[in-house]
């Protein structure tokens, strides 16, 4: 994927392909969005995983990340300033789809189009790809960004169609897994 550069509201920025050497900076937002989702203590990922699992032969999800030039980083020094985490799915209805896991823009930069910016380069990729929906989660409390993504086209299943998004944590997953039956 190229580089896209973009300038809103005098705020320049790019979205491009994330890569290895981003892990670090797409962790640290990733525990930023976990604290503003109110659960910062359900975060086990590290950088290396996220390197080892993007970026090996068959990715388990890939990423884009949003840069402004060093003349606008963030207080604190970051020139990485948003990114978007997603993955491919597969719907037996549907055919090939597209999950969007995050998309997240550090507080001090939205406003800019980062956001948009990032939502429209998902929807490229998965367009490109032939996906024929994309699809995420949203915590019920999160307005702002049920609103941001409604005004964008987006349907709550839960509300439309009585769609409920469902998991099995780890100790229930392997606990299923034991009751397999064995191979013979």
């Amino acid at each position: 994927m190229e580089t896209v550069a973009f300038a809103a509201k005098n705020m320049h920025f790019k979205i491009r392909q994330a890569r290895k050497e981003d892990c670090k900076e797409v962790s640290r937002m990733i525990m930023e969005l976990a604290v503003y989702e109110k659960m910062p203590d359900q975060v086990k990922i590290s950088p290396e995983e996220l390197e080892r699992d993007g970026f090996c032969q068959n990715p388990f999800f890939e990423c884009l990340v949003a840069e402004v030039p060093e003349e606008h980083k963030s207080k604190e020094g970051f020139t990485i300033v948003g990114y978007t985490l997603y993955f491919y799915t597969y719907s037996t209805w549907k055919v090939r789809s597209l999950y969007l896991e995050d998309l997240y823009v550090m507080p001090e930069f939205r406003g800019n189009g980062i956001g948009k910016g990032l939502l429209s380069k998902v929807a490229e990729v998965g367009k490109k790809k032939q996906c024929v929906r994309l699809q995420l989660s949203v915590l019920n409390w999160n307005t702002p960004t049920l609103d941001f993504y409604a005004a964008k086209g987006a349907q709550d299943l839960t509300v439309s169609e009585g769609w409920h998004f469902i998991r099995f944590d780890e100790q229930n997953m392997g606990n299923l897994a034991n009751e397999a039956p064995k191979d013979q």
